[in-house]
C-alpha cells in the first residue's frame, strides 16, 4: 500500500476510535442494573425498553436487579463499571438524591455517568383520608399554618422521593406537617386509608383504585402538569407557585463511554419508545413518554442534583 495512504488511515484510526467502537457495537449481552428490587416502576420500566432497545441493537439487554442502600449499592456498581456500554442504568431521582443524603462517600451523579436518555416522567400525589377537612391544597396550607405540626404525612421512608417531594412542598408553602416515614409506600397508603395518619405522599397510580372508591382525597400532584391518566387532579403548583418536581426515569453510562456508543445507545431507546407496543405499555404503567437528547437529559440530572441537595440540607434528612 503506498505509503501515504497508510499514513492517513493511521491518522484517521487515531483521530476516529469512537467511529470504530460503534460500528462494532453491539457484540454481547448488555447488563442494564435496577439499583432497587424487582415489580417497581423503574424494574417494569427498564425490562421493557430492554426488551425492546435489544431487538433494535441485535442482542440481549438483560435486566440485573442490585437493590440496597436506596439504590445506593447498585449505582456504585456502575459507576465502576468499564466504560464500554455494556453496563448501563436505569435511574430515577434516587440517583440524585443519595450522595446529598448519606454520610461519607458515594458517588457523583453527574461527573461519574454519563447520560443516555430520559426514558418517561411518572406522577407523585398528596393525598389526604376523606376525615380531613382540607378538600385541597390551599386548604391544606391553611389548616397547617393554623395548627402547625399538628398535621402528619407518611412516606416510602427517609430520604426516598415521596419524603422529599413533601419536604420541599413544606419548605415552599411554610408550613409545619410531621414525616412519618414507613418501610415502602404501601404500608404509609394502608395507614392513611385506615385514618392511622392523615395525609401521605404516594405515587399516583397505586392509589387512583383508592381515590375512585372514596377511600383516599387527591390534593395535589408534584409534576409540572396535570396527568393525562387523571386530569381533573391539580398540580401543587397551581396553588403553590414554581412548585414542580417531575419524578423522571432514564438510563445512564459510565463516565468516558464512547459517544459513538451513547449515539448508538440513544438511537434505540428513541426508535423503541416510539414503537406503539412500547408507548402502549408505558401508557399503561401511568407515565408518559419523554424521549429528547442525551444533552438534555444530562442537563435535568444536574439541575435535580442542585435542587435535591438543597431540600436535603435544609429538612436535615441524613442516612449513615
Amino acid at each position: 500500500m503506498n505509503p501515504i495512504l497508510l499514513a492517513v488511515a493511521g491518522a484517521l484510526a487515531v483521530l476516529t476510535p469512537d467511529l470504530a467502537t460503534a460500528q462494532a457495537y453491539p457484540t454481547r449481552v448488555i447488563r442494564m442494573i435496577v439499583p432497587l428490587a424487582p415489580g417497581g416502576t423503574g424494574d417494569t420500566l427498564a425490562r421493557v425498553m430492554g426488551e425492546e432497545m435489544g431487538k433494535i441493537l441485535g442482542t440481549n439487554i438483560v435486566v440485573d436487579n442490585r437493590p440496597g442502600a436506596g439504590g445506593l449499592i447498585g449505582t456504585q456498581t456502575v459507576a465502576s463499571a468499564m466504560p464500554d456500554g455494556y453496563t448501563l442504568i436505569n435511574v430515577s431521582p434516587s440517583h440524585v438524591i443519595n450522595p446529598a443524603l448519606y454520610t461519607g462517600k458515594t458517588y457523583d451523579p453527574v461527573k461519574d455517568f454519563e447520560p443516555v436518555f430520559h426514558i418517561a416522567n411518572t406522577y407523585q400525589i398528596i393525598v389526604a383520608h376523606p376525615s380531613l377537612p382540607a378538600k385541597n391544597i390551599k386548604e391544606l396550607i391553611a389548616m397547617a399554618k393554623a395548627s402547625p405540626g399538628k398535621l402528619s404525612y407518611g412516606s416510602a421512608g427517609t430520604g426516598s422521593a415521596t419524603h422529599l417531594n413533601m419536604e420541599l412542598f413544606k419548605q415552599m408553602a411554610g408550613v409545619d406537617i410531621v414525616h412519618v416515614p414507613y418501610k415502602g409506600s404501601t404500608p404509609a397508603r394502608v395507614d392513611t386509608v385506615g385514618g392511622q395518619i392523615q395525609l401521605s405522599m404516594d405515587g399516583l397510580l397505586p392509589v387512583l383504585p383508592f381515590i375512585k372508591d372514596g377511600r383516599l382525597r387527591p390534593l395535589g400532584l408534584t409534576s409540572s402538569k396535570r396527568s393525562q391518566v387523571a386530569p381533573d387532579i391539580p398540580t401543587i403548583g397551581e396553588s403553590v407557585p414554581g412548585y414542580a418536581t417531575d419524578t423522571w426515569y432514564g438510563i445512564l453510562a459510565p463516565a468516558k463511554t464512547p459517544k459513538a456508543i451513547i449515539a448508538t445507545l440513544h438511537s434505540a431507546a428513541q426508535k423503541a419508545i416510539d414503537t406503539p407496543a412500547t408507548a402502549a405499555r408505558l401508557k399503561q404503567l401511568g407515565t408518559e413518554a419523554v424521549g429528547g437528547s442525551s444533552e438534555a437529559f444530562g442537563k435535568l440530572v444536574a439541575s435535580e442534583a442542585k435542587l435535591w441537595a438543597q431540600v436535603v440540607k435544609v429538612s436535615g434528612a441524613k442516612v449513615n
